[in-house]
């Protein structure tokens, strides 16, 4: 392989290694867009992976897999609405038990068909590897060197670039967008002028972890469904969770995030190859040890929460004013 396909392969490894991120973070700034703070991302996209994907092969349908995923991730979504929005339980330990609850479903149900020997093999369901696969953009996947990096990948790619940009439209410049972000930063008054607080907080719950269902779908293809005994979302839930803080609760610079945090995550797979390609510039990456590159993708995500912190507001203008607190109306 020369040099310039190993660089088009690691922009191409970016992407496709790193989407599930997207799709988290994403899923999440929809729902911290309504005042809720929910930490179960990792449980959730979990959720969605396992059910999406045996579902999805069970059907050998791919467009079903996708479906499943989403309601199953929206019915985590549910399960936090209903403890959060009307019992009014702790937005934090209610997200921390939703991640214990996910990972739960998820070892439960691959563990139980893999002793069946009836988990299913991605490789045997001929629509869900072709669905998986590569569509080129026309002209623009002919770029040399970015364009297959770019603008080849898999449809589910180019889903979640489309609900980023999609949701950051119905946010911007759309009045029930408005309404959630006003919900967001003011419930109460938002109540006064009639909006149902309680309403849109449950829909864009649901939507916003739905969202994430996909994510973790798309993780289960990447891993070819192999099922062992490390999750197959694999920390991208906690990574997610930071981003919505370095994309400033924007989806669509929560694309650009994901690009960035991709490109270190990305390092640990293809760190040797740049090293041997580019010995002079890139030699050194071939000195680091393994499991720092694993540790760097969670190193890079505690960087920048420290980061955030100490700068204030100015890296926070997103932030919705009424993230993690309960609404009482009676209080109102």
């Amino acid at each position: 392989m020369d040099k310039l396909s190993i660089i088009t392969s690691f922009i191409h490894s970016i992407i496709v290694m790193n989407i599930p991120l997207l799709y988290g973070t994403v899923g999440e700034i929809l729902v911290e867009k309504s005042g809720s703070l929910n930490l179960g991302v990792e449980g959730t996209m979990a959720v969605g992976a396992v059910i999406g994907y045996i579902c999805g092969c069970w059907a050998n349908s791919l467009g079903v897999g996708i479906l499943t995923a989403f309601v199953m991730g929206a019915l985590c979504g549910l399960i936090f609405a209903v403890l959060t929005v009307s019992l009014q339980a702790n937005q934090n330990i209610t997200g921390l038990t939703l991640t214990t609850f996910g990972l739960g479903v998820y070892f439960f149900v691959g563990n139980a068909l893999r002793s069946a020997k009836a988990f299913p093999t991605m490789n045997d369901y001929d629509s869900i590897r072709a669905g998986f696969e590569d569509i080129p953009i026309p002209l623009l996947s002919k770029i040399p060197v970015i364009g297959p990096g770019l603008f080849s990948h898999n449809i589910l790619v180019y889903l979640g670039i489309a609900i980023a940009v999609l949701v950051w439209w119905y946010l911007k410049h759309t009045s029930p967008g408005l309404r959630l972000r006003s919900i967001g930063e003011n419930p109460a008054a938002a109540d006064s002028v009639g909006i149902s607080v309680n309403r849109n907080k449950y829909l864009h719950i649901c939507l916003g972890c739905g969202i994430m269902g996909i994510g973790g779908y798309y993780m289960s293809l990447y891993m070819s469904g192999s099922f062992n005994s490390n999750c197959w979302i694999n920390g991208y839930g906690w990574i997610a969770v930071a981003l919505v803080i370095f994309a400033n609760w924007n989806p669509a610079l929560a694309i650009v995030g994901t690009f960035v945090f991709g490109f270190f995550n990305t390092l640990r797979v293809s760190g040797p190859s740049l090293a041997v390609a580019f010995p002079g510039a890139l030699g050194w990456l071939a000195g680091i040890p393994t499991q720092l590159y694993q540790a760097l993708p969670f190193i890079i995500t505690a960087i920048v929460l420290v980061v955030t912190s100490l700068r204030g507001n100015k890296f926070s203008s997103g932030l919705p004013a009424a993230l993690g607190l309960n609404y009482f109306r009676e209080e109102r």
